[in-house]
């Protein structure tokens, strides 16, 4: 276990940008696309950020309504409980197992439920009563768990042993790999739509909220896996109560981390997933951590702005703000400069914790 964060909690590297991949499949957008109630989110321009952060152009990519949900996770739950039922060679009822801190648990039960399948969500200490009620609003069986989320998913993983009991998690570990895979692979859809959303206008910076680092692999994936040439940084941000990432980039190995309370639950996990970590160990430009203050200030001037913004997807506005305001050094590292266009992943809606 480890505890250390430098000050400020921030880590850079050289050479991000030249690391390159295998792309995600092409198939996951198409299944996306032909759900009922999918539609592309928008990718919304906000010219008074991009004034505040120093830069010519602010996106916000908003996640707060996807698949009727308030938050980006169903792209994920959906892909690998569809390829799981593929794969599924038996016949009769499944139950799907997850822990959650935040959204996922809602979105497997919800893929669960209109499937006509089971649930069995195991919740982390410190989510939401609310959000805990929406879970089994899905018809989910619910165990709530009175320790973080990295004994919520140990907990999960035992359940899931029980026969026609599918673990379905976005956290992967050594022997458990494939399904966190294909919820990666899941997350593409949302890169691919900011490419047409942006048309020819790429972006030079995309910064991500990050939990265990799912969908951060996913967006080093999908920008990593382009022809060398021109390519954004990436920076991944977390609440500095729970920085497994920056922890582990600084060790240069995963580490596992005690974590504190943060009003940024999605965010609040100890151990980066093993299969996310060479991608954000080659691929991530930079590292920072913020505050639960600074997530509030950043929800609040997003709303302001008429974009609906958790704790968690406000980390990635608040993050930005803590690496280019009055931080020369660090928009140098990236590579940022006034000329700049900047894209923050809003993963959730500011009714994201609490229904």
């Amino acid at each position: 276990m480890t505890d250390y964060l430098p000050s400020p909690p921030w880590f850079a590297q050289p050479g991000a940008r030249t690391w390159r991949c295998d792309p995600p499949p092409a198939e996951v957008r198409d299944f996306h696309a032909a759900l009922p109630d999918h539609s592309p989110t928008p990718l919304i321009e906000l010219p008074p950020l991009a004034a505040e952060l120093g830069v010519a152009r602010v996106y916000v990519k908003d996640e707060s309504q996807r698949l009727g949900l308030p938050a980006f996770k169903a792209l994920g739950a959906s892909w690998a409980v569809h390829r799981a039922l593929a794969e599924r060679t038996a016949s009769g009822p499944v139950t799907f197992v997850t822990a959650t801190d935040g959204n996922h648990g809602r979105a497997v039960a919800r893929t669960a439920r209109l499937l006509g399948q089971d649930a069995h969500v195991f919740v982390a200490r410190g989510v939401h009563p609310r959000a805990v009620a929406a879970i089994v609003a899905e018809r989910a069986k619910v165990t709530e768990v009175p320790g973080p989320y990295d004994e919520a998913v140990r907990q999960a993983a035992e359940a899931a042993d029980a026969p026609d009991a599918v673990l379905v998690q976005d956290t992967a570990w050594p022997g458990y790999e494939r399904i966190p895979g294909w919820i990666v692979e899941g997350y593409s859809t949302l890169c691919a739509e900011i490419d047409e959303q942006l048309a020819a206008v790429g972006p030079d910076l995309v910064a991500i909220p990050v939990g265990v680092g799912s969908m951060a692999q996913a967006v080093v994936t999908h920008y990593r896996s382009r022809p060398a040439g021109r390519a954004p940084a990436l920076l991944s941000v977390e609440p500095e109560a729970a920085a497994c990432v920056l922890a582990s980039l600084i060790a240069g190995e995963p580490v596992t981390i005690t974590t504190g309370s943060t009003t940024m639950a999605g965010l609040n996990c100890g151990t980066p997933s093993s299969l996310a970590w060479p991608y954000l160990h080659r691929g991530l430009d930079a590292a920072i951590a913020v505050t639960d203050a600074e997530s509030a200030r950043a929800a609040a001037r997003l709303a302001e702005l008429g974009v609906s913004s958790g704790p968690c997807g406000a980390a990635a506005l608040a993050g930005a703000r803590a690496a280019l305001i009055g931080a020369e050094e660090r928009r140098t590292a990236m590579g940022l400069d006034a000329t700049s266009v900047v894209v923050l992943l809003n993963t959730e809606g500011a009714a994201a914790n609490r229904s």
